[in-house]
C-alpha cells in the first residue's frame, strides 16, 4: 500500500496543487476556442522553462560528495513488505556517478536562494479555476485521524510547519517543504541533477542487494541507524531513536556507500515520474521513458522514507520503498540529495 494519507492529501489537493483532480460534471465537447486554449503552455512546462535559465554557480564542486563505482544489481522488492509497485524485480545497471553525502541541508539551500533570488513554489500565491489562494504547503497533524495532512497558509522551507516555526538552530537539518520543482532548480544551479529512481536504490543498498535495510535484515537495530517513527502511529511517538522530526545530517552511522541518512529522515525526490507498473513495463523502456517530465497526469517518485515511517505504516525505510508526490506539493518530511556525472 502507498501512504494513506494520499487519501487526504487528494481532498486538499485544490489548496496545494495546480494540477488538481478533473471536474466531475460531464463532459462538454470542446470548441475550437477551447482546443487553442490548451496550445497554451502548462504551469509544469512554464516552470521547467525558469529551471532551465538557472545559471551554474561559478564554481561546480564536489565537495561534500562521494564517487560510487556503477554496477548492476538486483532492483525490486524483497520482503513480505514488498508492495505490488515494488515487482518483478529485475537487473539494472548504474553509472559511476558522484553522490551528495547527505541530503540537502537548510544552510545550503540558503545559499541558493541568496545567489538566485529562487522563491520555492510554497512562497508563491496560486490560481486554479479564477480562485487566487495564498502561499502555504502541507503540514502534518497527527490529532487529526480524518485527515492527517492539512495545508497550512505561511508554511515553506523557512517556516517547515507554518508561519510560528522557524529553522533556528537547523542549518545542518535537511531541508523541506520543497517541491520536486525546488529540488531541480537547486540542482541546475549546483550543476548536479536528482539522482534517477534505480539509482537511488543501487545506493542504498550499498552493494548489497539481499537486504531489505541498508544496515542489513535485523529491524531490531533500526534504532541505531534510522530516524523513523516508534510506537503507535501517528498518536504516540516513543523517539527511542532521540528525534521527534528531522534529524541534523550525519546523525545516524551511514551505510556501506559511506551515505548518510539515504534511508529515513526525510524522503528525497528522484528524476522519475511515477508509474505503478513501472517494473512490468521494462521491456516497453525507451531512453526516458521512465523519466518523462511532461506527464501532468502523474506524480514524481520519492525514495527513502521519513521520520513518519513505521513498520506498521509504511516501511519507506526499506531499501526497495517507492512512494509518489505531485511535483508542485511541499511537505514536512520530504527533501533531496543531488548527484553527478563523472564527466
Amino acid at each position: 500500500m502507498r501512504f494513506s494519507f494520499l487519501k487526504y492529501f487528494i481532498v486538499v489537493c485544490l489548496f496545494c496543487s495546480f494540477f488538481s483532480c478533473k471536474n466531475q460534471e460531464k463532459e462538454k465537447v470542446k470548441t475550437s476556442a477551447e482546443k487553442i486554449e490548451r496550445t497554451e503552455k502548462s504551469y509544469h512546462e512554464k516552470y521547467l522553462e525558469e529551471i532551465a535559465a538557472i545559471e551554474e554557480r561559478d564554481s561546480v564542486s564536489t565537495s561534500g560528495m562521494l564517487i560510487i563505482e556503477g554496477g548492476e544489481y538486483l532492483m525490486g522488492g524483497n520482503s513480505q513488505q514488498a508492495r505490488r509497485d515494488e515487482f518483478p524485480q529485475h537487473q539494472e545497471t548504474i553509472e559511476t556517478i558522484w553522490v551528495d553525502k547527505t541530503e540537502v541541508t537548510n544552510a545550503e539551500f540558503q545559499k541558493f536562494v541568496e545567489k538566485t533570488g529562487y522563491e520555492t513554489t510554497a512562497e508563491r500565491s496560486f490560481e486554479i479555476y479564477g480562485e487566487s489562494f495564498p502561499p502555504g504547503a502541507m503540514v502534518f497533524d497527527a490529532e487529526n485521524p480524518q485527515a492527517w495532512w492539512k495545508f497550512k497558509e505561511g508554511a515553506n522551507w523557512k517556516h517547515p510547519q507554518g508561519p510560528g516555526s522557524n529553522i533556528k538552530a537547523k542549518e545542518d537539518h535537511p531541508v523541506v517543504q520543497v517541491s520536486w520543482y525546488d529540488a531541480m532548480a537547486y540542482a541546475k544551479w549546483a550543476g548536479k541533477r536528482l539522482p534517477t529512481e534505480a539509482e537511488f536504490e543501487y545506493l542504498a543498498r550499498g552493494g548489497k542487494e539481499n537486504q531489505v535495510y541498508h544496515w542489513g535484515n535485523n529491524f531490531k537495530e533500526a534504532t541505531k541507524y534510522v530516524n523513523f517513527h516508534q510506537g503507535d502511529f501517528p498518536i504516540t511517538n516513543e523517539v527511542k531513536d532521540n528525534f521527534e522530526k528531522t534529524a541534523p545530517v550525519k546523525s545516524f552511522p551511514p551505510n556501506a556507500f559511506e551515505l548518510y541518512e539515504i534511508s529515513g529522515n526525510v524522503w528525497e525526490w528522484v528524476l522519475d515520474t511515477y508509474y505503478p507498473n513501472a517494473y512490468s513495463k521494462l521491456e516497453q523502456r525507451t531512453d526516458g521513458y521512465f523519466k518523462e517530465y511532461f506527464n501532468e497526469e502523474q506524480q514524481k517518485v520519492i525514495r527513502g522514507g521519513s521520520f513518519l515511517c513505521s513498520e506498521s505504516y509504511c516501511t519507506g525505510y526499506r531499501n526497495a520503498a517507492r512512494m509518489s508526490s505531485k511535483p508542485e506539493s511541499g511537505l514536512e518530511h520530504l527533501g533531496f540529495r543531488c548527484v553527478k556525472d563523472v564527466e
